[in-house]
């Protein structure tokens, strides 16, 4: 006899089957039921059993049985599963008003589609804080399973829920022959804290909740991976089906039919009449919450009859028959320790709430944004507050309140500070802004990225080869702390780059150097100023003709000059008697502020010297324009001097989107050589809207202005192909 209890083949083969059947019985009590019939340890010999008899006789191989749910070979990246049927989400009901109003929109489609509404039922379930995916049987055997993706295509997890010992590998009693279930993939509370020991006893990475360690153990790669982690599963709906069995006609006949076929279904659904009876399943589940072994973040109601689905119907990716109930984001009480400041990309100063740990919303909470400086006096906050901190599923945890009567004697107020704490460059909030931002864009280091980029770019210096990649790397390595470092490189320094070889770092050199003969208008864009754009760039280029004169200019003067102008020429004048030209038609008053907040800077200053230092040297346009008046109406995008007598003569065009094989810049070139003025907004001064591909809002506004958009095409023949 063989040591795995079998005398022969026969002997072997009924004993094999004998233990598959009575391991799946146990699987099914733990995994489906949740009572365990057998001690670990039991389940333990059975299964080692079972695998010495499969390894002595491959030739009952089966891939139904339990030792098959170890894993497999790891794959180097998953598929797509196309849905035969797309997996839609749900919309949200947040309030007893909005499943009310859920209701009466269900009987109204009824009764629009003339199906009387007196037998109207509800099926209530709950809703799973885990994974969406899909299970594929044919002839009662799982093939394929898939993630929801983005409803229409997935990610093909088959060798991975395999693994997962609540999904039934064959189907018991009859069953069509093609079946897709859908489901939820999770994992109990009490698992997961027992996997999150044993990973940390490990020195392994830990969870932050079940959802995201359930979906983390979907998505390995290596199954045998995903086959340690202790998943679960509950089916709760239907998509392809065959019709050589009957499915039920109700959903809560066809939770139950799952059931008879090997599916854990949810405990706790029933079926009601109306949106009282939902409001009521809904307050009932809400007081067992805490104490189920899952996580859910509300419940789910459809209506029952599934032969009304379609009459219902559905909007946008969503069914009309069936609404997702969702629980009150969760909240805790903690202590704010302190505000800090963060410098984003941009400059953009923001304040970060430093909080004393919580755990909420299922997770650990240590920092909250408080997004800005009017947010903090809206909610009146101070350090040492005790304060409401919420988070609800995967959102951003917030700062909701402080609880005033718990305020400590010592409590302080936050001032947002006057200078960057990253760079020391002056921070300032702009009239009608709600951020506070660092004004020293090319000399902040959390800036420095950000500004290399744009000064590089081909609409500004124009350095071919210095994308994202390289530029990354030249921060890291600190080789370039501003602009002007980007002249002081050689080839050597930079061949020493990943995937950056000797001619490429040549080109690049070569690309740089280049660059030291520039247009004004292109150097002024480059320096990324606030609300400088390529069209205030060319005005002002065109007016002040040099860089010295857009940095000592006395803006405050300009704005004041600026604004007695436009009131004068605003009110009745004696006939015959001129306007009074305005400065700078095109560059308003919060343009000009940043302007001056920027040279203010003595950073700023010291990174324009360094650039001129290094030879850069901005060409002004060959004709400045005179000083502008009120009857010439100088505005960004003017046409050149040259052109007054063209196609488009007279004519504002904003473009918009991407052009076939044109560029924006280079068709705004090709409008001005055309007489017409290029602007960026659409106003009703907008004679009409150049649109390409993916124009966003700007069309919109035209349209609702009723202002024409015209393409590419129709502009060529206005200007007779020409350009």
């Amino acid at each position: 006899m063989s040591p795995s209890g079998a005398s022969g083949p026969g002997d072997a083969r009924t004993r094999i089957e004998a233990l598959r059947a009575e391991l799946a019985r146990h699987n099914h009590a733990y995994y489906v039921h949740d009572a365990p019939t057998v001690p670990d340890a039991e389940y333990d010999r059975l299964f080692l059993a079972l695998q010495r008899l499969e390894a002595e006789h491959p030739e009952f191989d089966s891939p139904e049985s339990p030792t098959r749910r170890v894993g497999g070979q790891a794959v180097a990246a998953f598929g797509q599963v196309v849905h035969a049927l797309p997996m839609l989400s749900l919309q949200n009901a947040f309030a007893d008003d909005d499943v009310r109003g859920f209701d009466r929109r269900v009987r109204e489609a009824l009764q629009a589609a003339g199906i009387d509404a007196a037998g109207l039922r509800y099926c209530a379930e709950l809703k799973f804080d885990g994974l969406a995916i899909s299970l594929r049987y044919e002839d009662g055997r799982f093939v394929q399973g898939a993630t929801r993706g983005d409803g229409v295509v997935g990610e093909d997890v088959t060798a991975n829920l395999r693994t997962v010992r609540a999904i039934p590998l064959k189907l018991d009693g009859p069953a069509p022959r093609r079946l897709e279930v859908r489901g939820e993939v999770l994992m109990f509370r009490r698992d997961f804290e027992r996997m999150n020991a044993r990973q940390a006893a490990r020195g392994e990475k830990t969870f932050v909740n079940p959802r995201n360690a359930a979906a983390g153990s979907l998505r390995q790669l290596d199954p045998a991976l995903t086959a340690q982690r202790p998943l679960r599963f509950f089916a709760y709906g239907l998509g392809e089906v065959s019709d050589e069995v009957e499915a039920p006609t109700s959903h809560a006949g066809l939770l139950d039919w799952f059931a008879t076929l090997g599916f854990p279904v949810g405990p706790h659904r029933c079926t009601v009449a109306d949106a009282e009876g939902l409001l009521a399943f809904y307050r009932e589940v809400g007081a067992k919450r805490p104490t189920l072994p899952f996580d859910i973040d509300g419940v789910v109601y459809k209506v029952d009859q599934r032969a009304w689905h379609e009459a219902i119907g559905y909007v946008a990716r969503a069914p009309r028959f069936a609404v997702a109930h969702k629980f009150p984001a969760e909240e805790a009480l903690t202590e704010l320790l302190a505000i800090d400041i963060q410098v984003g990309r941009t400059g953009v100063l923001t304040p970060v709430a430093r909080l004393k740990p919580v755990f909420v919303g299922g997770v650990t909470v240590t920092n909250a944004t408080l997004h800005n400086e009017d947010e903090l006096a809206r909610k009146g906050l101070m350090i040492g507050d005790t304060v409401v901190v919420r988070r609800a599923g995967d959102v951003i945890p917030e700062v909701v309140r402080a609880v005033p009567e718990r305020r400590p004697p010592d409590a302080r107020r936050f001032a947002m500070p006057a200078h960057c704490p990253v760079c020391g460059s002056a921070a300032v909030r702009e009239e009608g802004e709600v951020a506070w931002r660092c004004v020293g864009g090319l000399y902040c280091t959390a800036q420095r990225r950000q500004a290399l980029l744009h000064f590089a770019q081909r609409r500004a210096m124009d350095i071919d080869g210095l994308g994202e990649r390289i530029v990354e790397q030249l921060v890291e390595r600190d080789l370039v702390q501003t602009p002007a470092d980007l002249y002081r490189l050689d080839a050597g320094m930079l061949a020493g780059l990943d995937r950056m070889g000797e001619k490429s770092a040549a080109n690049l050199v070569a690309s740089i150097d280049g660059s030291r003969r520039v247009a004004l208008e292109r150097f002024l864009f480059a320096l990324g100023i606030r609300h400088v754009g390529e069209e205030v760039a060319r005005i002002l280029a065109a007016e002040l003709g040099s860089v010295e004169a857009v940095l000592d200019a006395d803006w405050a003067a300009m704005i004041e000059a600026k604004a007695a102008a436009q009131k004068h020429n605003a009110k009745a004048r004696p006939k015959g008697e001129p306007l009074v030209p305005v400065p700078l038609e095109g560059v308003g008053p919060e343009i000009m502020r940043a302007i001056e907040a920027f040279a203010a800077e003595p950073h700023n200053r010291e990174v324009v010297a360094a650039l001129r230092a290094a030879g850069v040297e901005p060409s002004p346009p060959a004709r400045r324009r005179n000083a502008p008046t009120a009857s010439e109406g100088v505005g960004v995008g003017q046409p050149s001097a040259d052109s007054a007598g063209g196609a488009l003569a007279g004519r504002t065009i904003v473009v918009t989107g991407t052009l076939p094989g044109l560029a924006r810049d280079e068709a705004e070139n090709l409008i001005r050589r055309h007489g017409g003025a290029a602007t960026g907004s659409v106003s009703r001064k907008t004679s009409f809207v150049l649109a390409g591909d993916n124009p966003g809002s700007k069309v919109a506004k035209a349209r609702e202005l009723g202002i024409a958009v015209i393409d590419l095409d129709q502009l060529l023949r206005m200007i007779g192909h020409d350009g």
